[in-house]
């Protein structure tokens, strides 16, 4: 959009415009009363009829003729023409001294000289500027721009132009103005010719005048002969034809809309011409000397007034306005020839100039036009003016250009405007009767119709009624034919009445309009910008010959509102809104004046303001109202309650002013019908205010009259001399007034009844029987028919009907509802919302009550709140499932067709599928894909809704990723062969932020954790040179079964188990007999559970032992305590310790064992009692007793070996627990288990039982050096064949030990070696040694003793050659030195070692830091092996390893 350029017109806001429908537009007043509080804001508003509306144009074309209004556009502005004003004084100047003013150009634009003038003065004269050097000051306030030394021309045309006019102005004596002219002759002389060449090189513009007294002696056409003003005015103007020099303020008003107008004036014509330039030299003797003439004796007389001289009689001038005599050449500036014209002198020049404005009006054209001479001049106009046709005028466009026309000085348009034609002699444009024009059958209504204009001031209810005269242009219409341009300007109707104005026809009329309370405001801005037309004419808004731009206006916070009023339009004013305007083009308009009740108080208000303005009245409200109060009983009781205000205010005023009359000495009074006096003859002389009630005279001045108001500007004769006039008494009046009220009041209870039940308040309505009793009441009283009785019947009926439909609804809706399956609420005959909200309306706009109507209320009260609910749960994005479900509750009890059921039932849907995927989107652990898949599935079906689409989006791109992701896992798992955990690691990575249970992916998870928990338990194995143990060995291996991940320490480990599960085979090959009921490691661990019992306790003792060692027992009860216990054991020397303590526990147990299962024989026990063997029983018959634990059995119930020599010991089922291999087989075993670097409890357990059995050779050997050397012999005892215990006889068929012959030591000593799970000789030699010795055998056994006895001798010898060793601290034997045979074994570092003997003895060293020999057959190794493998000892692969003794 272009921005408006400088000074351009802004068109103001429209004004409101009201399209009435066929009932509204039935009664005028009554739209217009509807319309008024909306459209008196504005001041002026339009009407479009309705469409149909369209009424004949009734006027007489051909009869009609008139003379139309010249207007000069640029004359109507009011700061436009104080410009003009201005020029024409100074054009009137220097034309009066014979020179003519040209107006100069400065930076291509016409010099502003008004404004310079103002400017000049405002910074305090010419002499102030030039002394404080304020020219360039000026020149920027008149909107040239600086630095271009504009100032120095302004102050030349100043002192060209301007300075001459204002020292005449000063009012100089006519010796200041010779001396003057003096100065201004020596002036002119010298810069004369250069001015005039500066003005011709500049173009300056010769301004001509508009000479306004001139064109003004045309006067108006007066054309209104029937209204009373109008015979007052042509009386008046009888007065300005004979009295031509009369005063324009004592003269009359002339026409209403026309101005002031005033008599033409003398003229006065100029005629010098212009004067020429001559040598400056000039000699006033040389004219004398040319002078032929004849002196006339007649000129004697006259002597020059500026020489003195009375020579040269031919150039010596005579003033037509005193009679001075002047030389030509002694005039200022001197003048070549003589006036053929009339000629005034300085001194009258100085008078002519000082006379007073001359009030300015409209002329009137020369020539009458009809419609049809009139349209063509106009449209040709219009036409030539913007050049192109009529119609395609933009309105705009012609606006624009209106507004800078008249604010022009350079431009000078004329247009003619016929305005003011009165209708009653050519005519209304409405259909009247008695016209002389035939009204078709189909338009009569317009002539009865209220918006017919000459209908409408004289309507019952417009108090213009009981005007009796007609008054043009407020009773009858006038008749308006526009141009292009012609305009009417800010003006108010007259007493401040309401107007309306009709286009029949034509292009449109522009208005302007400013609201009622702005008047004053709008007066005040025009006084202030235009101060100097008000000075000469201060009633001049009342003229209607001066407008104003309204952005001036607005731009002085007056507010202003225009519309175009189109043909076919009504256009309203209202009470005191200034309106102006203009055409469009060629139009045809009708207007007239109306007053309605509610102007009253406005109309005396008006009146009081016509008195301080002394202006005329166009009628007598006094006397409207008069006339109005004589019909009181026929009145309409609306206007009788505004006229009885009225008519208070009117007569308290009266009595007042007859009171102050009476104060002042007035006592005379006489009774006058002043509605029978003319206007002229009743008005006050000083506030040209209408009489009627009272006034005052005086005998001195006949025929003058003043109102009670001015009493005292009568005249100079005392107040006893005046005459009160009345027409009525006061004593009159009040009965008036009393009638007025009476009928204002016949009926007021009535009226307040029926007013309080039209305009009742919720709290204060009353019953539907009252308004059927007031309806009577009116009927049987007889009260006027007016609207408010209209409106009763018409309450009290639609009341009826109300209760009855209401009823209706209450009885039948039950009744025609039923219930479906789905429990949805259906009805026949259901209400809509609207029609329950409208008949709920209908009850409450009723101004009674019904029954009915709470129950509907209640109704529609919750329907208003489910309707409530429902928007805004259907407007939220995400409303809630349950909020739903009980609105749908809530509707079930609505008897009303619902519409937004439906939408709520899918918003149900729709919420309770966006409530399911929140929930599964909040809990991601349980959110897969199924439950992703059944989501979309129910989404699917669901009406769209943006939420809902949105959820589905991320739903659907959600389940797309995880299923993308469920088959990456599964894939990455199933992989062959496996990923590294690295790759793993990076897919989690990217899954972790997928908020979904994908099984898939969290076990991808778990694997990831459960491969790097696995790693680094198996990083944690061997930290720090650790040996692992078996067991956590194992596990790893199987956990690494089922983790799907590349494990780089899996192969090493699952070989390293291979090797041990290798090496416990093999153990157990050696070890364990076949079918043997015990482990490995229960073998080669000592016994924990030393006794006889069956083999079931064994085992329920070892289920519960595990129980027992959670709960936090350290006992080592059982084989699983001890299995633990190794397992948990950090190093071997834990390990060792651990079963160092079982093996001293199973000392004592088995000796106390053996003591208690030997007790049992004692004669003293009772046979029956005891219970031996596995069977339980008493002992009986045959008999074999275990040499390690000494309890009996029946040869019957267990297996005794048939070769079993004599001096070979027996043990039972319970202590012969293994094979009992040889040494030699079992220290490779300890070698190779060495190698795999791995521990376990049978490696503990195995090494243990080495040490043990090491240890025990050595004490052996140690008794068997103390037995020979010391050469001890024990005493031999015998021990029975067979025993007798209390008549039970048993027999023990194999010889045992006694025990009585040993000694603790000793037999501690064999119970060990019993107990050893290997195979040595010492331990056989040792119990032969002890049987023989405490126990011989029979007499067929010598070569037994004597082998015995052999090899005890061979053990004597070896103990002979034995090297030197360390022997235990009870060692008191004394250590031979070694020979150098024994020194082969006697360097082997094996705490075990076996002493091999023989030619050849494989030795192998320590490969680790030891550095320490040992035998092969010590350690278990082959020559292949050490020759292909390192080995290490088992110092150096278990450095806690404690070799020992």
């Amino acid at each position: 959009m272009t921005q408006p350029q400088l000074n351009e017109f802004i068109p103001p806001p429209e004004c409101p415009v009201f399209e009435p429908s066929w009932e509204e537009f039935a009664d005028p007043f009554a739209y217009i009363n509807k319309i008024r509080p909306i459209a008196e804001k504005t001041g002026i508003c339009k009407v479009r009829p309705p469409p149909e509306w369209q009424p004949p144009f009734a006027c007489d074309v051909d009869r009609l003729q008139f003379t139309p209004r010249i207007q000069r556009l640029n004359e109507l502005e009011a700061q436009t023409r104080v410009k003009l004003n201005f020029l024409d004084q100074i054009a009137k100047f220097w034309e009066l001294q014979g020179c003519t003013l040209k107006i100069p150009h400065v930076e291509r634009k016409i010099l502003d000289l008004y404004q310079l003038n103002k400017l000049v003065n405002e910074e305090g004269g010419f002499d102030a500027v030039c002394r404080e050097r304020r020219w360039t000051k000026i020149s920027v306030k008149m909107g040239y721009a600086p630095g271009k030394a504009i100032g120095s021309h302004l102050r030349a045309h100043y002192e060209r132009i301007l300075y001459p006019y204002n020292l005449f102005q000063t009012g100089a004596s006519l010796l200041v103005l010779i001396e003057l002219s003096l100065t201004l002759l020596q002036w002119c002389s010298n810069h004369q010719q250069k001015y005039f060449k500066y003005e011709n090189a500049n173009g300056d513009k010769e301004y001509t005048p508009h000479d306004l007294p001139q064109r003004q002696s045309v006067q108006p056409q007066e054309t209104c002969s029937i209204a009373r003003r109008a015979k007052r005015m042509r009386s008046e103007r009888g007065c300005v034809k004979t009295e031509p020099e009369e005063d324009c303020e004592m003269r009359p008003n002339l026409r209403r809309r026309m101005g002031m107008y005033v008599a033409k004036p003398e003229p006065v014509e100029v005629k010098q011409e212009p004067v020429k330039h001559e040598d400056p030299t000039y000699d006033k003797e040389t004219v004398l000397n040319k002078t032929d003439k004849p002196v006339m004796n007649k000129v004697d007389q006259y002597m020059c007034l500026v020489c003195g001289s009375g020579s040269a009689e031919d150039r010596l001038l005579l003033c037509d306005g005193c009679d001075d005599s002047y030389h030509t050449f002694c005039l200022i500036p001197p003048l070549h020839d003589v006036p053929k014209g009339d000629w005034r002198c300085p001194k009258c020049l100085a008078q002519e100039c000082g006379k007073p404005a001359v009030a300015f009006g409209f002329e009137q054209a020369s020539r009458n036009y009809t419609l049809q001479t009139f349209g063509d001049m106009a449209d040709s106009f219009k036409s030539d003016y913007f050049n192109m046709p009529v119609h395609m005028v933009p309105t705009e466009l012609v606006e624009k250009e209106f507004w800078r026309l008249v604010s022009t000085i350079e431009e000078d348009v004329t247009v003619e405007y016929g305005a003011d034609i009165a209708s009653k002699e050519f005519g209304s444009g409405f259909p009247v009767k008695n016209s002389p024009m035939e009204i078709p059958p189909e338009d009569e209504d317009y002539l009865r119709s209220g918006w017919n204009l000459n209908n409408m001031p004289v309507l019952d209810a417009s108090v213009l009624t009981h005007v009796t005269a007609d008054i043009c242009g407020m009773k009858l219409p006038w008749l308006y034919v526009g141009m292009c341009f012609s305009s009417f300007c800010w003006h108010i109707e007259d007493h401040w009445s309401y107007s309306i104005n009709y286009l029949h026809w034509g292009e449109p009329k522009t208005w302007y309009g400013a609201p009622g309370y702005a008047a004053e405001q709008l007066e005040a801005v025009m006084k202030k910008l235009a101060p100097e037309l008000f000075e000469s004419q201060p009633d001049l808004l009342h003229q209607l010959v001066t407008i104003m731009n309204p952005n001036t206006l607005m731009n002085n916070g007056v507010p202003i509102y225009r519309t175009n009023q189109c043909a076919g339009e009504f256009v309203i004013t209202f009470p005191r809104a200034y309106h102006s305007g203009f055409n469009q083009g060629f139009n045809f308009a009708e207007a007239v004046n109306f007053c309605t009740m509610d102007w009253m108080p406005i109309g005396r208000k008006c009146v009081e303001h016509y008195r301080q303005l002394s202006r005329y009245c166009v009628f007598s409200h006094d006397e409207m109202v008069y006339n109005m109060a004589l019909k009181a009983d026929a009145m309409d009781v609306d206007l009788a309650s505004a006229v009885h205000k009225d008519m208070t205010v009117m007569i308290q005023e009266e009595e007042e002013l007859r009171k102050k009359v009476n104060k002042m000495g007035v006592v005379q009074s006489q009774q006058v019908h002043f509605d029978l006096l003319p206007d002229e003859e009743r008005q006050c002389c000083k506030c040209r205010t209408t009489c009627y009630l009272s006034g005052i005279t005086c005998p001195c001045s006949p025929g003058k009259l003043v109102c009670l108001h001015h009493a005292q500007d009568l005249c100079s004769c005392p107040p006893s001399n005046h005459t009160l006039h009345y027409k009525l008494t006061l004593a009159e009046l009040y009965p008036m007034m009393a009638a007025v009220k009476l009928r204002a009041e016949s009926y007021k209870d009535w009226l307040c009844n029926v007013q309080d039940i039209l305009e009742p308040t919720q709290s204060k309505k009353r019953g539907l029987e009252e308004l059927h009793s007031l309806v009577e009441q009116a009927e049987a009283k007889q009260f006027p028919q007016s609207e408010l009785v209209d409106q009763l019947r018409k309450v009290t009926s639609e009341a009826d009907k109300c209760a009855l439909m209401a009823q209706q609804l209450l009885n039948g809706r039950r009744q025609t509802r039923y219930r479906s399956g789905g429990g949805k609420s259906q009805s026949q005959n259901e209400l809509t919302v609207e029609e329950l909200r409208s008949f709920v309306r209908q009850l409450d706009n009723l101004p009674c009550n019904i029954r009915q109507a709470p129950l509907l209320k209640d109704l529609l009260t919750r329907v208003d709140d489910f309707q409530q609910c429902s928007d805004r749960l259907l407007s939220d994005e995400s409303p809630s499932p349950a909020e739903l479900q009980d609105l749908l509750d809530v509707s079930l009890g609505l008897d009303v067709e619902l519409p937004q059921l439906p939408l709520l039932r899918e918003r149900l849907e729709q919420a309770r599928w966006l409530e399911a995927v929140q929930q599964a989107s909040s809990r991601p652990d349980n959110l897969c894909l199924d439950t992703m898949r059944r989501l979309i599935d129910q989404g699917v079906g669901l009406a769209p809704h943006s939420s809902v689409e949105r959820a589905m989006a991320r739903l659907q791109e959600l389940l797309t990723v995880s299923e993308q992701w469920e088959e990456r896992a599964l894939s990455l798992m199933d992989a062959r062969p496996y990923h590294c955990i690295e790759t793993l690691e990076v897919a989690l990575q990217e899954v972790e932020n997928i908020p979904a249970y994908l099984p898939n992916c969290l076990q991808l998870k778990d694997v990831v954790i459960k491969a790097k928990k696995w790693l680094h338990e198996a990083e944690a194995l061997q930290l720090g040179g650790r040996i692992p143990v078996l067991d956590s060995l194992s596990e790893l291996v199987l956990r690494a079964e089922g983790i799907p991940v590349r494990l780089d320490p899996l192969s090493r480990l699952e070989a390293l188990v291979v090797d041990v599960q290798a090496w416990k085979e093999s153990a157990a090959k050696t070890f364990l007999v076949k079918n043997s009921p015990y482990s490995l490691l229960e073998v080669l661990c000592p016994r924990c559970d030393v006794g006889t019992g069956p083999q079931r306790m064994k085992s329920k003792r070892a289920k519960e032992a595990p129980q027992a060692g959670k709960r936090g027992s350290t006992k080592l009860d059982s084989l699983s305590d001890v299995e633990r216990a190794l397992s948990e054991s950090k190093d071997s020397a834990s390990a060792m310790a651990t079963l160092a303590e079982v093996r001293q526990k199973e000392m004592e147990m088995l000796l106390a064992l053996r003591a208690s299962n030997e007790s049992k024989f004692l004669p003293a026990e009772n046979c029956c009692a005891l219970s031996v063997c596995v069977c339980h029983k008493a002992p009986l018959g045959a008999m074999v007793q275990c040499e390690l634990c000494r309890e009996a059995f029946h040869c019957t119930c267990v297996t005794t070996s048939e070769d079993l020599q004599h001096g070979q010991a027996w043990l039972c089922p319970f202590c012969q627990r293994s094979r009992k291999p040889p040494l030699d087989r079992v220290l490779p075993l300890l070698a190779s288990l060495q190698r795999i670097r791995v521990r376990l409890p049978e490696g503990d357990a195995l090494r243990f039982l080495i040490e043990r059995t090491v240890r025990w050779q050595h004490r052996a050997f140690i008794i068997f050096c103390f037995i020979f050397l010391q050469g001890r012999h024990w005493s031999k005892m015998s021990s029975p064949l067979t025993q007798e215990i209390n008549g039970s006889s048993f027999y023990i068929e194999q010889l045992s030990v006694p025990l009585q012959g040993l000694g603790p030591e000793l037999e501690e000593l064999m119970v060990e070696g019993f107990l050893l799970q290997v195979t040595l000789p010492e331990t056989e030699q040792l119990y032969r040694y002890f049987l023989y010795k405490l126990a011989p055998p029979p007499s067929n056994s010598a070569p037994s003793g004597k082998s015995t006895e052999q090899d005890q001798q061979h053990h004597q010898d070896k103990a002979k050659k034995s090297p030197k060793r360390t022997c235990s601290p009870t060692n008191t034997l004394s250590d031979p030195v070694p020979s150098d045979s024994e020194e082969d074994y006697s360097l082997c570092a094996a705490p075990w070692c076996r002493e091999p003997e023989g030619d050849e003895v494989n030795w192998v060293q320590c490969d680790g830091n030891c550095n320490q020999w040992f035998h092969q057959i010590c350690v278990g190794l082959s020559a292949e092996q050490a020759e292909k493998e390192d080995y290490i000892c088992i110092s150096c692969t278990q450095p806690d390893y404690d070799r020992g003794e």
